[in-house]
């Protein structure tokens, strides 16, 4: 009776197990009645002639054996077969040949087999958690979900979800100054579930453009709804981000909406990022206006796109150039994230120096990738060069300092050169005026005489 009693205890151990794991009864049974043959196999070198009855709602467990009756002389296995004498003992009208079902308790087996069994059950359980919880996690990337911190190490946060499943934030999947402690709760997109060895891990990102664009899917109630479509986004986490927006309602401001009045419904979203800027701008089809909006606010004076090459020229002004380029570079190089163009700025034609020289014509001196760099930042003219600080060629051209002490260099010495040569002029046109005024007072003097 005390087995019996262990038995239900097993079965209603694993029930709590089920609510607290999620696990449905009828997947839950069918662990059982394997871990019970597989036990039970081992046994006694088959399970063929069991029948296992599970009933979740008593909570209890019944093990009938199936025998053939066979004379008492013949018995040969005992597991298949049982002696008339013994059949008799349970009906007195069996015969030889007959079937006899009786039921057999779970000490039958020994304390060692139900040790085993719980083994089993254990580990076929954790098994099914852990496929449960792939498969969960597996629907949900691409999914803002939310966990309390559970521990901080150097390199992730380890979060639990409501149901104490184990999240993983990694600190490249954090934005740069995310700082969190012990039992806040963290918002997170599912980046990827991984599963090696059966031992699924999931990984969550902050920095992911998907956790920006659920965020617009969760704040503008037009996304959510579909008025609203997000056809772009890049982000420079925790710094800047471009969000392009389509409506397909012309008498809905896209821009407008996502917003908000004063800035109420991306306020959410700026905060939630760590006052990440974000810029939201329309979306069009049109390439050049694309880029165009995509470079504000710098204003624009014309752009040459080059369409094999997904390379496009944007001439402005001066004065637009720093806005063009933005902080650290990053206006530009979220553009080109957003169009899918490396875009390279320069100065206005119109208003170089006519005493300037381009870039190009130094090919012989210069090496064309480092070019290639300067022209990036809005550095076309020798002059252009020579007027930015060196700080910001080595940072934001990403040269080396060596590199730009030699440019500078180069580009000096061919202005100095012009200017000695007018210095040499001046002071040969100065000598000559002194010498006519030589000749003239003479002229005087001798007439005076």
């Amino acid at each position: 009776m005390g087995k019996k009693k262990e038995s239900i205890s097993l079965i209603d151990t694993f029930s709590e197990f089920n609510e607290l794991k999620n696990i449905d009864k009828a997947t839950l049974i069918s662990v059982l009645e394997e871990a019970f043959r597989t036990v039970i196999s081992k046994s006694v070198g088959t399970d063929e002639n069991y029948d296992i009855i599970i009933n979740p709602d008593k909570g209890d467990l019944e093990i009938w054996r199936n025998r053939i009756i066979v004379e008492d002389a013949e018995l040969e296995d005992p597991n298949m077969e049982i002696t008339l004498t013994e059949a008799l003992k349970i009906d007195e009208d069996f015969e030889v040949g007959e079937e006899v079902t009786d039921e057999v308790p779970l000490e039958h087996f020994g304390r060692r087999t139900i040790l085993n069994l719980r083994q089993t059950l254990s580990s076929k359980i954790l098994e099914l958690e852990k496929d449960n919880l792939y498969n969960l996690y597996k629907e949900k990337v691409g999914e803002i979900v939310s966990g309390e911190v559970y521990q901080v190490w150097k390199k992730e946060l380890l979060l639990l979800d409501d149901d104490h499943n184990e999240l993983i934030l990694p600190k490249t999947e954090q934005i740069p100054s995310d700082f969190f402690r012990k039992g806040e709760h963290v918002r997170a997109v599912v980046a990827r579930v991984e599963n090696k060895n059966n031992n699924p891990k999931i990984i969550l990102s902050r920095t992911s453009p998907v956790f920006l664009e659920r965020l617009f899917e969760q704040e503008i109630p037009e996304i959510a709804d579909g008025l609203i479509t997000i056809k772009g986004i890049a982000r420079i986490p925790g710094e800047r981000a471009k969000v392009a927006v389509e409506a397909y309602d012309d008498r809905i401001d896209p821009v407008g909406a996502c917003v908000g009045m004063k800035g109420f419904r991306i306020h959410g979203i700026v905060r939630e990022l760590r006052n990440e800027n974000i810029d939201v701008i329309n979306y069009t089809n049109n390439t050049t206006l694309y880029i165009q909006r995509a470079l504000s606010p710098a204003k624009i004076n014309s752009i040459a796109v080059k369409e094999e090459e997904h390379r496009a020229e944007v001439f402005l002004n001066p004065e637009e150039v720093s806005l063009a380029i933005g902080k650290g570079g990053a206006n530009i190089k979220l553009a080109s994230m957003l169009t899918g163009y490396n875009i390279e700025v320069f100065r206005d034609i119109d208003e170089v120096d006519e005493e300037d020289i381009y870039l190009d014509e130094f090919r012989d001196e210069i090496d064309g990738w480092v070019i290639d760099q300067l022209k990036k930042i809005g550095c076309s003219t020798a002059k252009n060069v020579l007027a930015t600080s060196r700080e910001r060629l080595i940072k934001e051209a990403d040269l080396e300092e060596s590199t730009v002490d030699e440019i500078l260099a180069i580009l000096r010495y061919e202005f100095e050169d012009e200017e000695e040569f007018e210095e040499n002029e001046d002071s040969s046109e100065v000598e000559n005026d002194t010498i006519e005024e030589t000749e003239i007072k003479e002229d005087d003097v001798e007439e005076q005489l």
